[in-house]
């Protein structure tokens, strides 16, 4: 699937379409393959026992799918989630950011469909997994 926002337009587009997140999360990679997004794990992002909470975490997944699927439709900033599930599998690590590979499986006409594994920075075992679907705004 081709990119028509590079990783580079992606965050002034996210400062204006969303600024009540503005510096929450950052773009690592983002190409026909993979988006890999970072949640700046801060204080606000924590729950008792100093872990990354689970809104937090389906934060960081449901952008990444938005990310994603922005990338290959272009500037639609009306695009909603539709669906989401997600299993938290382990504990996030403490003091590390959270990192979120998100993978487009199919972009139709009216639905993308993401798959996304997050990760605590520097960790092999994904700490959870989430399915999203959004719904694509129709062509004008």
């Amino acid at each position: 699937m081709t990119i028509k926002v590079s990783k580079e337009e992606m965050a002034p587009f996210l400062d204006e379409v969303f600024p009540q997140v503005r510096g929450m999360f950052g773009i690592d990679r983002l190409d026909e393959e993979l988006l890999v997004m970072r949640l700046f794990a801060d204080d606000r992002h924590l729950r008792p026992g100093g872990t990354v909470s689970g809104p937090a975490m389906f934060g960081l997944a449901d952008v990444s799918a938005y990310v994603a699927t922005m990338a290959r439709i272009g500037r639609e900033a009306l695009a909603v989630t539709t669906n989401c599930s997600i299993d938290f599998m382990r504990k996030p690590v403490s003091g590390a950011d959270v990192l979120a590979e998100c993978r487009v499986l199919k972009l139709g006409k009216a639905l993308s469909v993401c798959d996304v594994l997050l990760f605590s920075e520097g960790t092999p075992e994904p700490v959870a997994r989430a399915n999203l679907t959004y719904s694509l705004p129709p062509k004008r």
